[in-house]
């Protein structure tokens, strides 16, 4: 097949891309669960983590099996980057989705690559490529360009402030994620690592929905369960594996720069299923944001 004669670099960037198609349905998933019934940000998250355990059980005990065993700086870093990953940056994320929309999550959201970089310059010794720089500055260009409009007439300025903040504290979780994660995925290999950080943030929280819910709160009506599963196995399970993987194959750095696609996706499904505007800007912005990732994604 043609694949099989892709090189490791290829491999990645087409992972990276359809980790950022995954992930960039999660805003929509969660906005059509809100819209469906009156569920809090706890309850959907510990749905979305519960769908997703017995995925992250199985491939963490097969990849465990025959892998040396785990030193305490691998247990603190998957601890802690499994608390920072899908825990803290995913219920801040969804607290935000309270409060605004599913485009200008993604606005907000999609800062991490570029504070993923700086950690990684300032603290991993990361040195950035023509490519990257010029990538970086289409990509946001085009982000900015993309979402310029939606900013003026947002209303309930409150509001926005108030979702705006959770998102960003999101985003910073998430890029100390990244930027950790590629060490750690060296030492312990892509699927063990990602399932064993995806069982610390189930375990957080589920912990924390116990803590501040009943049991009963699990009990929501069908729509808002599908959308708990869609989550899990589009939104979750799937693109963290190729997320990692890819990461694996072309550096957190990289990746990051590539998954910038990710908000233009999620405008074009904010238009399509929540009947979110699309403006001449957010097109304008969609092509450099395509031309940052295209030059990303070139060998």
């Amino acid at each position: 097949m043609p694949w099989k004669n892709w090189s490791a670099e290829r491999i990645g960037v087409a992972l990276a891309l359809l980790a950022a198609l995954g992930f960039s349905l999660k805003a929509i998933f969660v906005k059509l669960a809100y819209a469906a019934a009156p569920v809090d940000a706890v309850t959907l998250l510990s749905l979305r983590m519960i769908f997703s355990l017995p995925a992250f059980l199985w491939v963490g005990l097969a990849a465990s099996r025959s892998a040396p065993p785990l030193t305490r700086g691998d247990w603190l870093a998957v601890l802690l980057l499994g608390l920072l990953g899908y825990y803290g940056a995913s219920m801040l994320d969804f607290l935000g989705l309270q409060y605004i929309s599913a485009g200008l999550e993604r606005l907000i959201l999609f800062t991490y690559p570029t504070l993923t970089l700086i950690i990684a310059v300032l603290w991993l010794g990361k040195r950035l490529g023509r490519r990257e720089i010029a990538s970086l500055l289409l990509s946001y260009a085009g982000i900015a360009l993309a979402f310029a409009h939606d900013l003026r007439v947002a209303g309930e300025t409150d509001a926005v402030l108030v979702g705006g903040a959770f998102v960003l504290a999101s985003s910073l979780c998430y890029a100390i994620y990244v930027a950790g994660s590629g060490p750690a995925i060296a030492r312990l290999g892509a699927a063990r690592f990602t399932a064993l950080a995806m069982l610390v943030s189930t375990l957080a929280t589920l912990l924390h929905f116990l803590a501040t819910r009943p049991l009963s709160a699990l009990l929501q009506p069908r729509p808002v369960l599908l959308y708990g599963v869609a989550m899990a196995v589009v939104s979750t399970v799937v693109p963290a594996f190729m997320q990692s993987a890819a990461v694996r194959r072309i550096g957190p750095e990289r990746m990051v720069l590539i998954g910038t696609l990710g908000p233009m996706l999620t405008i074009f499904f904010g238009w399509l299923v929540l009947d979110e505007p699309l403006s001449a800007a957010q097109i304008a912005g969609a092509v450099l944001v395509l031309a940052g990732v295209v030059l990303a994604g070139r060998g």
